[in-house]
This record gives C-alpha cells, sequence and structure tokens, in this order.
C-alpha cells in the first residue's frame, strides 16, 4: 500500500514515525500522523486546513492539549519549556532534523533509533486512507486522504485534536474536495 502514498502522504507518516522515535514513544499514535500531515504547507491535508482557518500550530496545540503518552508536554510547559519552540530553535539553527540526529559522544557510535511500531488506530488510519482512496476512485494515496480517512475515526486522538481545532468532518471534507478540483 505504502507504494500507492505520494510525496505529502509519505512525508506525513515518516514524520509521524520520526517524531515517535524523537519523543521515546513506544507506538505511532494518529496524533502524530495528523501532525504529518501539517508539516509540508502545500500537502493537501495542510491546504485543505488552512482553507478552514487552521494551521500548523492550532493542529499542534490540540495535540498538546490530548493526554500524553510520552513527554507531558504540559507539564513542561508550567516550567516555561515549549517543546515545539525547542524544536523549531535548534532546527532554526542546525538545520531541520537536528535533534532527530544528535551526535554520539567522541569514540562510541550512536545507537540507530529503533522503529517504533504503529498502533492499531493508525494502522486503520492507513487502511481507511486507501478506502477513501478508492471511494473517490483514485490510484494514489495523499494526505487528504489520510486527513479524511480522520474525519471516520472519533475514538482516536487525531479526530479530538481536529475537533479541537473547531472544525467537523463535514468542513473538512468539503475543504479536501476543494483542493482537489483546484488542483486537477
Amino acid at each position: 500500500m505504502f507504494e500507492r502514498f505520494t510525496h505529502d502522504a509519505r512525508a506525513a507518516v515518516t514524520y509521524a514515525e520520526a517524531q515517535a522515535q524523537v519523543d521515546g514513544a513506544d507506538h505511532v499514535g494518529t496524533e502524530r500522523v495528523l501532525l504529518g500531515m501539517t508539516i509540508e504547507p502545500s500537502s493537501v491535508a495542510a491546504r485543505a486546513l488552512a482553507e478552514l482557518g487552521v494551521d500548523r500550530d492550532r493542529v499542534v496545540a490540540a495535540v498538546r492539549a490530548l493526554p500524553s503518552d510520552s513527554i507531558d508536554a504540559e507539564a513542561l510547559a508550567g516550567l516555561g519549556i515549549d517543546l515545539e519552540a525547542v524544536r523549531t530553535s535548534a532546527e532554526r539553527t542546525f538545520g531541520e532534523g537536528a535533534l532527530d540526529d544528535l551526535a554520539p559522544r567522541a569514540g562510541r557510535r550512536r545507537k540507530p533509533l529503533a522503529h517504533v511500531p504503529f498502533d492499531p488506530s493508525s494502522k486503520k488510519l492507513l487502511e481507511l486512507a486507501l478506502r477513501e482512496a478508492i471511494r473517490v476512485r483514485h490510484n494514489r494515496i495523499d494526505s487528504g486522504h489520510l486527513l479524511l480517512a480522520v474525519t471516520r475515526m472519533p475514538d482516536c486522538g487525531a479526530y479530538r485534536a481536529l475537533w479541537d481545532t473547531g472544525v467537523s468532518a463535514e468542513a473538512v471534507r468539503g475543504a479536501v474536495e476543494r483542493v482537489w478540483a483546484a488542483a486537477a
């Protein structure tokens, strides 16, 4: 199925796994996939959300507000530490992914990051994205299909975060379809 993913869908999934690794999480949740959908401003999902007045910062804030399963971003924020601001600053100074590939100490080999499995909800999200592509008769799966899949999963973290930004499933569906129509 991954071979049918466009660049923006691959970027979303790759980002989700890399972020889970950096966070030390034991799985990739749907909320990380949602964040990955917004990493490239030109992606179908990011453009659809922008049309609805939802930018990456709002998505990040909504995801942060979810109960955490790894680093407690809210607790760190209470201490004045904004994890996303730290990451942004480090990437601005040292380049994208600077925190993802920390240099080994002198003479030591860096332990490669382990694969982080997708949890059942994230696997279902990917399956539903395929179904969305089939439903609209697309031969490829882009981030728009991933976003539509989120709207069909009301029990997942990504759906809750999306809902907390103030958009409805119907509004998201319409925005994705308009982005596709504009690109045709």
